[in-house]
């Protein structure tokens, strides 16, 4: 059964919806009857529709043989491209729904690598519970490049440790805490309570590079106190610190935060008997409007970070 192309251009523009679920549903069961009940409808219906889809199209698409209907060859091509177009169709209804929540659009974060990991993974477990639908882009990025990013509004959110607002953002002050000793497993310092910076007297000592502004208040502290350390083995990321000290290579101060994952690895954790102040910083971007999704993230972070200052007092205290 084939028509002239002109006829087939008219029938074409008369294809309608519902008469593909009525081919969907009859390549699926194989019979009129059981195409009717997948649809709620009665099999008259049915096979009036799959008369109209084959007037319309100009094409025969299935063999009648003892009440089973079996597919011609044009039936299965016609069937692999309806196929194809309903997942499209899928994920445009998909696509859809997510525009309607605020999900379409990924979370945009920016971290150092050093909370990465612990922090915001947490964060964004806790969030996506709630938002199962919703993406994220994470970058990892150091200061300072982390703060120009921010302040080129690249980004719906950023974690930083600077102590400052880059220009065309707003600062918030999520975390305050001390920094911690950081030990190999058995190490004899491990058998103190509490650190003094005399303690370090002599033990070799994994440093931060000489841009982190840590590593500046540390090196002038140890030389206010005339301890002499072993010097010589240094890492830009916190990872890398944690690595060197858990292999026993040396001890290190680092950051509360990176310290309970540390942990987490084998590393020995102790309170310092001397001071040294960390804070972690929430920046938004002024001119850069988050949707109520995104903004969701926000409880999540806190409470991720407040579950962690909560792991520091219970630790703390063990070592009172």
């Amino acid at each position: 059964m084939h028509k002239s192309p002109s006829s087939m251009q008219n029938g074409y523009g008369r294809l309608k919806g519902r008469l593909l679920e009525v081919f969907r549903a009859v390549m699926k069961t194989g019979q009129v009857t059981r195409a009717a009940e997948l649809l709620h409808t009665s099999q008259p219906t049915v096979s009036r529709d799959l008369a109209r889809l084959e007037q319309v199209l100009g094409l025969s698409l299935f063999r009648r043989e003892q009440g089973r209907l079996h597919p011609t060859d044009e039936a299965l091509s016609l069937h692999e491209e309806v196929e194809r177009s309903y997942v499209g169709l899928q994920r445009i209804e998909a696509l859809a729904q997510r525009l309607r929540q605020g999900e379409a659009q990924p979370l945009r974060l920016a971290s150092p690598p050093a909370y990465a990991q612990g922090v915001l993974c947490g964060a964004l477990a806790r969030w996506r519970r709630s938002h199962p639908l919703a993406s994220c882009h994470l970058r990892c990025l150091e200061s300072p490049q982390l703060e120009e990013a921010m302040a080129e509004q690249a980004f719906d959110f950023g974690l930083s440790e600077a102590r400052w607002a880059p220009g065309g953002c707003e600062r918030e002050l999520l975390f305050q805490g001390e920094e911690w000793a950081l030990l190999p497993p058995g190490h004899r310092l491990a058998g103190k309570s509490r650190l003094d910076l005399k303690d370090f007297q002599g033990e070799a000592f994994v440093s931060f590079g000489l841009a982190d502004p840590y590593r500046h208040e540390l090196d002038g502290r140890f030389r206010e106190a005339q301890v002499s350390r072993q010097e010589g083995l240094e890492a830009d990321t916190a990872a890398a610190v944690v690595a060197m000290v858990v292999q026993g290579l040396g001890v290190s101060i680092l950051n509360p935060l990176s310290a309970l994952m540390a942990q987490s690895q084998g590393a020995e954790l102790r309170p310092l008997a001397f001071e040294v102040r960390f804070e972690l910083a929430l920046l938004r971007p002024k001119w850069r409007t988050p949707s109520p999704v995104h903004e969701a993230f926000l409880p999540a972070l806190r409470d991720t970070l407040h579950a962690q200052a909560q792991a520091l007092d219970r630790l703390r205290a063990a070592h009172a």
